[in-house]
């Protein structure tokens, strides 16, 4: 596959190699049907340093069969006594979303959202979004896919419930139609186990695809997805939540913003401690050397002309002088004058046994 390859938003943030990591707080549908809820979220996600707030859009008629709709629900978790009913309780209108991305934008992050339908994604569209979600469970809908892509708006694709087969035809569809392709590695368990994550499988992506590869988590911690950000995670999605005692199947699955700001620090601090690609001693690290790592010194007193067997020499802190790590270059050297005990073992000291060592030693 090609090298991967960056995407530029209409914005002008960047996702891809070499770019700050895109993190998205996945609101979904955890504003509870609120808008009240929905604008703190957004505030509070742009408080953490969220580079995305991400909502959810469903048009029921358009989504579910009748029966579907007429079925009952009445666990724990129902907003109404059928799914159809505590779907449409849940749910934001065109013109709330409309409100929430002008908010957004006016906090200077990107909103966008993954449309489960096509009226849904019409509206989207309608909305002048920047960029285009589609949900793990619509990677196989080709239909959607391909207004999705036809849009020619950059798309991230969710990979969970999906196998290599069932994304190879998905990025195929896309690329047919343009690159500006992200893709997700994600398990659409809510919570995942940590056993299931597999965050590896981001490199078979890279390097199957060629593209800018992502993680959407949906475990209960911080440390895989910071894990995923040392990995080269280019954009990580969380879900988000005001408060994970809610009723709801998200909830427990979601970051509170105390720990999206933790997350989203801690991410900042994987990011810098991957710039330095070399290894580098740094003039903090020459300043520590010179205080904690020994030099050589005489183990007692010499008079001029002896000659240094291992026996004359030790090493002591700090660092004044020869390194011990030419020991073996100034075994069998001659002292050009007497020397001191615990004196340090300079080069002009000593009167090397050759040429060839007196000309590499003028030279350190």
């Amino acid at each position: 596959m090609a090298n991967v390859h960056s995407i530029t938003l209409r914005s002008g943030r960047c996702i891809g190699q070499g770019h700050p990591c895109f993190i998205v707080a996945e609101v979904g549908n955890n504003h509870q049907g609120s808008m009240d809820n929905a604008r703190r979220m957004i505030h509070e996600a742009a408080k953490a340093g969220a580079d995305a707030v991400k909502f959810q859009k469903r048009h029921l008629e358009s989504l579910l069969t009748r029966a579907g709709r007429e079925a009952p629900y009445t666990g724990p978790n129902s907003f109404g006594p059928t799914y159809g009913e505590h779907r449409l309780a849940l749910e934001l209108s065109a013109a709330d979303m409309a409100e929430l991305k002008a908010l957004t934008e006016s906090l200077g992050m990107v909103f966008f959202a993954s449309a489960w339908d096509d009226v849904s994604l019409t509206e989207m569209l309608e909305l002048d979004v920047e960029l285009m979600k589609v949900c793990s469970a619509d990677l196989v809908n080709l239909p959607l896919l391909r207004r999705v892509a036809a849009s020619r708006l950059p798309v991230i694709l969710s990979t969970g419930m999906s196998t290599l087969e069932e994304i190879d035809a998905a990025v195929s569809l896309v690329r047919s139609l343009h690159d500006e392709v992200v893709i997700l590695h994600c398990n659409s368990s809510y919570p995942c186990a940590e056993e299931q994550i597999g965050l590896p499988v981001m490199e078979t992506l890279r390097e199957r695809y060629g593209v800018p590869i992502g993680y959407s988590g949906h475990e209960r911690g911080l440390a895989p997805s910071v894990a995923a950000a040392a990995l080269g995670a280019c954009v990580i999605e969380r879900h988000f939540t005001l408060d994970k005692t809610q009723v709801g199947t998200d909830h427990k699955a979601s970051l509170e913003p105390a720990e999206l700001a933790s997350l989203v620090a801690m991410v900042r601090e994987v990011e810098a401690c991957m710039i330095v690609k070399g290894k580098i001693v740094f003039p903090e690290e020459q300043a520590a050397a010179k205080k904690l790592r020994k030099g050589m010194v005489f183990s007692r007193e010499l008079p001029a002309g002896h000659v240094i067997t291992p026996a004359d020499l030790t090493t002591r802190s700090p660092l004044d002088g020869i390194s011990p790590v030419h020991w073996d270059e100034v075994l069998g050297a001659a002292l050009r004058r007497p020397v001191k005990h615990e004196e340090p073992l300079q080069w002009d000291t000593l009167l090397l046994p050759s040429a060839g060592l007196s000309a590499a030693s003028s030279s350190k």
